[in-house]
């Protein structure tokens, strides 16, 4: 769906700007393409540091097991200076920041990390980014036909099928958050520790987001990390995901008394 609005967009630009439009557009997927080749190739830098195995065994150890279990070569892992809990894979890496160890016993640690897995697994470390640099092109192709429409209803159109398109990706974004719950499920010795992980993580941003609407001024606020809410969700909320976890757990027992 989402390459098949990029193509009528794509059309109803040539259709708009004839051969100029195509130069443009061309110019601005090489540099979408370079943008990503150099994006993919990077190793993090900064705040990140990799994580030995004789740092942290126990977290070592598990990953490897659940990496040999989904038919992955072992990630590499890092570790982020950030005490505000978060975790994201890309390429064959698991990024975890030190914020996360501060909310997480071991079993949810080990949770997360299955998560993440499962994206690599699942082939979103290589889907996402592709689908992140194209949005971009879809933005140029709007704002040609936007700009250069001889009338208003080709504008409305070139809008339609940008809105369609994010739509169609937020939508897209969230089956493979699900799909990688599934993954991570299939993984753990412990499942329902997903489902703990996700809870502690929604106390916690529920409780961060209380103390900074409700405290006198001070400097915790001036340090949180600045995040706008966004137009479209391209995340399910903790609570979809925490029920979709159990659903899935209940099914299973099912399924194994029968």
């Amino acid at each position: 769906m989402l390459y098949l609005l990029m193509i009528l967009q794509f059309i109803m630009a040539l259709a708009v700007v004839g051969e100029a439009g195509l130069k443009l557009i061309l110019a601005s997927a090489v540099s979408v393409f370079f943008i990503y080749i150099w994006a993919y190739t990077s190793a993090p830098k900064g705040r990140y540091h990799p994580l030995e195995r004789e740092q942290m065994p126990w977290f070592y150890d598990g990953i490897a097991t659940m990496a040999r279990k989904a038919g992955i070569r072992m990630p590499k892992i890092y570790l982020l200076e950030d005490y505000i809990p978060t975790a994201y894979s890309f390429k064959d890496t698991l990024v975890f920041s030190l914020g996360l160890f501060e909310v997480l016993g071991e079993e949810e640690m080990l949770a997360v990390a299955a998560h993440e897995i499962g994206h690599i697994k699942n082939g979103d470390t290589k889907i996402f980014p592709i689908i992140a640099y194209s949005r971009y092109l879809m933005v140029v192709m709007t704002a040609i036909v936007t700009l250069f429409a001889k009338n208003s209803l080709t504008a409305l159109g070139a809008i339609t099928l940008y809105v369609l398109y994010e739509i169609s990706r937020a939508e897209y974004l969230k089956k493979r958050e699900f799909e990688a719950d599934h993954a991570a499920l299939g993984l753990l010795d412990v499942p329902m520790s997903l489902k703990y992980a996700l809870e502690e993580l929604k106390y916690y941003e529920d409780l961060r987001t209380h103390v900074k609407t409700n405290t006198l001024p001070s400097i915790e606020p001036g340090i949180e990390r600045k995040q706008g809410a966004p137009i479209i969700e391209t995340h399910p909320s903790y609570d979809e995901r925490i029920l979709k976890i159990i659903l899935e757990i209940n099914r299973g027992l099912q399924n194994k008394l029968q």
